[in-house]
């Protein structure tokens, strides 16, 4: 068989295959059942496997692995330009033969099962915490229609509640009292369990070289500094340079230009969603503990220094944009160095006691 190539249509039962041989011809198509497609790879001349990186692409990627062939993961919003006339999954197969030739297309670096783990760690934690603000907003929506007004903030908030609620003479009716309860109560084990998920993070991050340098820089705590692991397992080899890595997380901003006329608009926001908002609500803690020490007379490093001439010139927003891209830098050259950031000095200890946005246990 003198097929080298295969592209893959991953889904959860059916698979489509389009193989083809050394001159990219497709040769032969396939729709395989997961249990076929388990055994179809096995004792065949295969030498390099491409598929979208989605859904279950890293798993097949490190079986494919470690029955010696290549694999090669192709982010899908490339794909869909190469689809010929109507979506099929056939169409889809040979679409990925077709991008896989071109030599513009960046490759996704396979994830290990660590990596992957630790991403699940901060899926789940975010559930929670969605979880947690909805069932917050919808006993501030209960109390309102009963002409009661909660303060503003969620500790605060969940406090008045409760006395509210224990309150036998308050305008909580009694039929919704007990339901109300129980939502408080699930709030309350929400909080528990996402206070032992970052507990589990910080041993993590202990026993981490990449976490301990990653959380030697400003702005940069215990879950930007473990979800950048999870992303890039502290290797930052595969990126170009500093600037690449910051518009790998959609920091970096749009261009429209023509010619000699270059334009520059509002950041991309392509990329890792989940870090790009940490890293922005680092810059921001930087940035507003910054004009404090500044009002206060305090001194201030060069780093802050230069956040706030940005923000003297622009606005807040811009300025956090702009120090955002800056601390996806500087994890860079960390990471890439293998030592921690030395523009200034950090509380190591507090960083690593404490939990981001802690709760209670």
């Amino acid at each position: 068989m003198n097929a080298t190539t295969v592209a893959v249509d991953l889904a959860k039962s059916v698979f489509q295959l389009a193989v083809a041989n050394s001159s990219w011809h497709v040769i032969e198509q396939h729709r395989l059942t997961r249990s076929q497609f388990e055994r179809w790879f096995v004792n065949r001349n295969v030498s390099l496997v491409i598929m979208e990186s989605c859904g279950s692409a890293h798993h097949w990627a490190r079986q494919f692995n470690a029955l010696g062939i290549t694999v090669k993961l192709l982010p899908a919003a490339y794909i869909r330009a190469y689809v010929k006339r109507n979506k099929t999954d056939a169409a889809d197969a040979c679409a990925l033969l077709e991008a896989a030739r071109c030599a513009d297309i960046v490759p996704v670096k396979v994830k290990s099962i660590e990596q992957q783990a630790l991403q699940g760690l901060h899926r789940t934690r975010s559930l929670w915490m969605g979880t947690r603000t909805s069932r917050i907003n919808a006993l501030r929506g209960f109390c309102r229609e009963f002409g009661i007004s909660v303060t503003a903030g969620s500790r605060n908030g969940l406090e008045q509640i409760s006395r509210v609620l224990a309150d036998p003479n308050s305008a909580v009716p009694v039929l919704i009292r007990g339901t109300m309860k129980l939502l408080v109560e699930e709030i309350h084990l929400l909080e528990a369990r996402i206070a032992q998920l970052e507990r589990e993070l910080t041993e993590l991050a202990r026993h981490s070289p990449a976490c301990t340098t990653l959380l030697s820089i400003p702005g940069v705590g215990l879950l930007t500094a473990t979800a950048m692991v999870a992303a890039t397992s502290g290797n930052v080899e595969h990126f170009r340079d500093a600037r690449h890595f910051a518009s790998w997380f959609g920091l970096t901003p749009k261009e429209y230009s023509s010619g000699s006329s270059r334009s520059l608009g509002h950041i991309s926001k392509r990329g890792d969603r989940y870090l790009r908002m940490l890293l922005t609500h680092g810059a921001r803690s930087i940035l507003r503990a910054a004009s404090v020490a500044q009002a206060a007379g305090k001194r201030i490093d060069h780093l802050r220094i230069w956040a706030l001439t940005v923000q003297g010139r622009s606005n807040h927003n811009k300025a956090t944009c702009a120090l955002a891209n800056k601390l996806a830098r500087i994890c860079y050259a960390t990471l890439r160095d293998g030592e921690p950031y030395t523009g200034t000095v950090t509380r190591m200890s507090k960083k690593m006691e404490r939990t981001a946005y802690a709760m209670p246990a």
